[in-house]
């Protein structure tokens, strides 16, 4: 996970490429611990289970009850985890505006003359 992140940070960060992040269900483990959620937007499907380990695991690990719908990406984009919700069916055009509008304003600076 490291040499991933580390390769995205040089793509963001010193050839300001835009990242767009897409997380379909089911997103969990080391996606969602590293390259899944480093994008500039990042965008969840509806209903998506996201999460770094299954309710499982969690009430094994921890001996606590996970609350129903927790995982789900409507809960987690309340809390500020996901930049937009898009359907698949509209993805393709929200993609498109996004780069459109990446066009207009570059993260690149130095393309601006």
């Amino acid at each position: 996970m490291a040499k991933i992140s580390s390769a995205l940070y040089d793509y963001q960060s010193n050839k300001k490429l835009f990242y767009v992040s897409i997380l379909t269900s089911p997103t969990t483990g080391g996606v969602t611990a590293s390259f899944g959620m480093l994008g500039d937007i990042i965008i969840a499907e509806p209903n998506a289970y996201i999460a770094f380990a299954g309710k499982r695991v969690i009430e094994q690990t921890l001996n606590k009850t996970v609350p129903e719908g927790s995982q789900a990406a409507e809960y987690l984009f309340q809390k500020g985890l996901f930049d937009l919700i898009v359907p698949r069916n509209l993805l393709k055009s929200v993609l498109s505006e996004l780069f459109q509008l990446h066009a207009f304003f570059p993260l690149n600076q130095n393309s601006i003359k």
